[in-house]
């Protein structure tokens, strides 16, 4: 139950965006959005709820994942452990070839591991890392492969949890239950708006894709204890102007209450291949301390690219 838990509030963290991030080793050094030094909204005609509704209803982000499978890539995965003073004390590093020319294949191309990686049954020391394997190298992931059988709930998920991970995924502020949160990740509703401010702003996406950044942060003014409370503490999802596609998110997270404590920042980034819009950078900073367990440190750069597109697909 521990680990499916960690699975749902870790993938609640796929969103992107810029902000401050847990002062250690961080593997992400790529500057993808400058914003504009004056700023028109108000000619534009656009408002909060504007944004508000299409971060709601966005059903292309997930979208973009799943074209995924109609494409071979090569994926770059790095992760860091660290110990409590921060120093790294494990590595992995994967170059892989996600090969869908035909039936799917994956081709480690460099597969190094430092440190202390692997518990002595070969698993992963962090579920956190654990997880992150599942989820962005696919090792045991059969939902990456069209048409592949569900997962049982003999070391996967079962349908229920896997509806939960996408939505916390994919559609950030709808309803979600996932134990001890709660309502927690409802930032649109009536009754945590009078916790956060809403703005947005103009700019340029990889220097050339004119975007709007929707930022929503918790309220300056708030008092320690409301600000300890509140669980999302960022959320920035950037848009394509010119037709509203979501390129990327960004969220930051810190929470702590009697059974677990966790300080984490992720950031998810899109780039246009042809007609289609895909993955090509994910980061993750986060600290993880729950009962009778070791507390968890780690970083992650996954960056996917050169994309190709597979007949028949």
């Amino acid at each position: 139950m521990k680990r499916i838990f960690l699975v749902l509030i870790l993938s609640s963290l796929f969103y992107t965006g810029f902000a401050q991030e847990i002062q250690r080793f961080n593997p992400d050094t790529i500057k993808t959005i400058t914003l504009d030094s004056t700023v028109n909204i108000k000619a534009e005609k656009l408002n909060i709820e504007t944004f508000i509704n299409k971060v709601i209803n966005d059903t292309s982000f997930y979208q973009s994942f799943r074209d995924m499978k109609r494409y071979s890539f090569i994926a770059e995965n790095r992760i860091y452990s660290y110990d409590k003073k921060n120093k790294v004390d494990g590595k992995i590093y994967r170059k892989i070839k996600h090969n869908n020319s035909g039936p799917y294949k994956m081709e480690y191309l460099v597969k190094q591991d430092t440190g202390k990686i692997y518990k002595k049954n070969g698993k992963y020391q962090l579920y956190t890392v654990e997880m992150f394997d599942y989820i962005f190298m696919n090792a045991y992931n059969t939902d990456f492969v069209p048409n592949a059988p569900a997962a049982d709930g003999k070391g996967g998920t079962n349908e229920s949890y896997k509806d939960k991970l996408k939505t916390l995924i994919f559609n950030p502020g709808r309803p979600v239950k996932v134990p001890f949160i709660g309502s927690k990740t409802e930032i649109f509703t009536a009754n945590m708006r009078q916790y956060y401010d809403y703005a947005f702003t103009s700019g340029t996406y990889l220097d050339s894709i004119p975007v709007y950044r929707f930022k929503v942060s918790v309220k300056p003014d708030l008092s320690s204890w409301t600000k300890d409370g509140v669980m999302i503490k960022e959320l920035v999802t950037i848009f394509d102007k010119r037709n509203f596609n979501i390129l990327g998110r960004y969220v930051d997270m810190k929470y702590s209450n009697m059974l677990f404590d966790f300080d984490v920042q992720m950031n998810i980034e899109m780039g246009y291949f042809g007609d289609d819009k895909l993955p090509t950078k994910i980061t993750y900073q986060g600290n993880w301390d729950y009962p009778f367990k070791k507390e968890e440190r780690a970083s992650f750069l996954i960056v996917h690219k050169d994309y190709k597109i597979e007949k028949g697909k």
